[in-house]
């Protein structure tokens, strides 16, 4: 730990809770959406006040909404702690990477092999920004 200053850490840490955040609110975003169904269809049918009563109601997307917030409370504490051209390329990056694997074990999407490469790249680049 001799070249890793407390400022570092605390910026990785708070990269790490934007990762984590984010990818908790887009799972459970999407989940609440399918769950929820057609929304354009469900406008269509009765009106743009109920579809947004319908999303509103949902309490995994207000669970979602929270986790939301929260991703966006940690990325400003990362801004404040480290440069922009480091946090916000790193956390997006690594939510790439948390979110294929978030899709593949919580919503049993399929991930094809050209996304897990993709992953593997991103991880490549994220290491390259680090160092």
């Amino acid at each position: 730990m001799s070249g890793i200053d407390a400022r570092t850490i605390y910026t990785w840490s708070a990269i790490m809770f934007v990762v984590l955040t984010t990818t908790a609110g887009d799972v459970l975003l999407a989940e609440a959406m399918h769950r929820i169904g057609d929304l354009g269809d469900f406008r269509k049918r009765h009106g743009m006040l109920a579809a947004a009563r319908r999303v509103l109601a949902d309490g995994r997307f207000m669970v979602a909404l929270f986790f939301m917030a929260l991703s966006f409370f940690f990325l400003l504490v990362g801004l404040s702690w480290a440069d922009v051209s480091l946090v916000v390329p790193a956390a997006a990056s690594l939510t790439f990477i948390t979110n294929a694997l978030a899709a593949r074990v919580f919503l049993h999407e399929k991930v094809d092999k050209r996304r897990w490469i993709s992953a593997l790249f991103v991880a490549a680049g994220v290491a390259m920004l680090a160092y």
